[in-house]
């Protein structure tokens, strides 16, 4: 998951393919600054949504018409074209859900449920988003569990010499760790991670959603057991989520959701599970959402994933300069070289919600808030921060809008 800085995207070209940036904010050029939440979607993709309900809509799985049958051949797919964006071995390992959350919850429950007791140790870390934090520890609860947390530094790392006494004590059985910290932009060193579980017999879920829309992941590299992302975040539609798991762990599994679509037989006295991926796929899927997913996926692969990281890295170093300027303001977060695309920052005396509309009024977008990682936000000792993220549309000149906006504030808060 390294940066190449040898690939240039052309950010200004790329900014004409989002209608979204053709209005005004406040009378000023729309700054979206807020992509780790979500990222606005290009017309490619737009289009594609537009197509397929207007040509190619129908039910999966269910009809032998024609339109359902074009219908069924467009998502699967799309589920070609995620399995070959993570570099999964097989179209069955690929779930379509709503979105991260989803996908972690269905691991949570469908594998947790069913594989934790007393004396197993389930590990997560503080630098997790709340979808990856508290559905294990609802799991470690019910099963009896431990629920472990690796603390982070003052940099928010995470403090990996307490791995060995973490472990300790009982069953390590699971790994639950963000690839990319949404809130501060920190870069885990997911292998490390991974390969740490697998010589203790445990599994590592992995959470992407802020990693894969911004740089390579490679699933059979990382030698994760599960891992999901949103396509909300990577210019695709909300509403679907990619799960991938290692065949053998889902081929064990129960079913998460129960009901139409994901049967084999139903009968008064038992019920059997269709074959993988759709055993996980209950009720009808978010079928255009997928469909539209992969344009995104065509989008962004058409561009480079290593020419988005480069240019997101090219952004967060200008920004860490220019914010580390103005007096009274504090950064958080890790050194340049093992952050991602985000800066998260607060004002003294200013609360992040108050700066975050001074900055509206200049036509910048932020994200203010705990950012659904409280336990993050108690170690370093905040309520919230400010947070700008960078995609591939963001540009320069934007940074430079965000620290004026910030001089304003301090200027309307003196």
């Amino acid at each position: 998951m390294a940066v190449k800085q040898n690939v240039k995207l052309d950010a200004r070209r790329i900014r004409a393919d989002f209608p979204i940036f053709e209005q005004l904010e406040e009378g000023k050029p729309l700054a979206f600054l807020d992509s780790a939440v979500s990222a606005h979607k290009p017309r490619q993709v737009i289009a594609a949504l537009k197509d397929f309900y207007e040509n190619s809509y129908g039910n999966v799985g269910r009809g032998v018409y024609a339109l359902a049958e074009r219908a069924n051949a467009a998502y699967e797919q799309a589920r070609e074209k995620a399995r070959e964006f993570i570099n999964a071995s097989s179209p069955r390992e690929v779930v379509f859900t709503r979105n991260t959350t989803e996908g972690l919850n269905l691991v949570a429950y469908a594998w947790g449920l069913d594989n934790l007791g007393p004396g197993d140790i389930v590990l997560a870390s503080e630098l997790e988003h709340h979808s990856n934090f508290v559905p294990w520890q609802e799991v470690a609860r019910r099963t009896g569990a431990e629920f472990r947390v690796i603390p982070v530094t003052g940099e928010g790392e995470l403090e990996l010499d307490e791995l060995e006494r973490l472990a300790g004590g009982g069953r390590l059985k699971i790994i639950a760790i963000t690839a990319v910290s949404n809130s501060l932009g920190t870069i885990v060193p997911v292998e490390r991670l991974i390969a740490f579980a697998h010589e203790r017999g445990a599994i590592a879920v992995i959470d992407a959603a802020q990693a894969a829309p911004h740089r390579r992941v490679d699933v059979q590299a990382l030698d994760c057991d599960f891992l999901a992302f949103s396509g909300h975040k990577m210019c695709g539609p909300s509403g679907v989520g990619v799960l991938f798991g290692r065949a053998e762990l889902l081929q064990k599994m129960s079913p998460f959701l129960t009901g139409g679509g994901m049967i084999r037989r139903v009968s008064v006295e038992k019920t059997t599970w269709a074959e993988l991926p759709h055993k996980f796929e209950a009720g009808t899927p978010p079928v255009a959402e997928a469909v539209a997913l992969g344009a995104a996926i065509d989008y962004l692969e058409g561009i480079g994933l290593e020419a988005i990281a480069a240019h997101e890295h090219e952004l967060a170093a200008y920004a860490l300069e220019r914010l580390g300027e103005l007096p009274g303001l504090t950064l958080y977060g890790p050194p340049l070289e093992r952050r991602a695309g985000i800066v998260s920052f607060n004002l003294e005396g200013i609360h992040p919600h108050d700066v975050a509309q001074i900055l509206d009024a200049e036509g910048v977008c932020v994200r203010a808030g705990h950012h659904c990682n409280q336990p993050l936000m108690h170690k370093l000792g905040v309520a919230a921060t400010s947070r700008a993220s960078f995609y591939l549309y963001s540009l320069p000149e934007e940074v430079d809008r965000l620290v004026v906006g910030l001089e304003r504030a301090q200027k309307v808060f003196a």
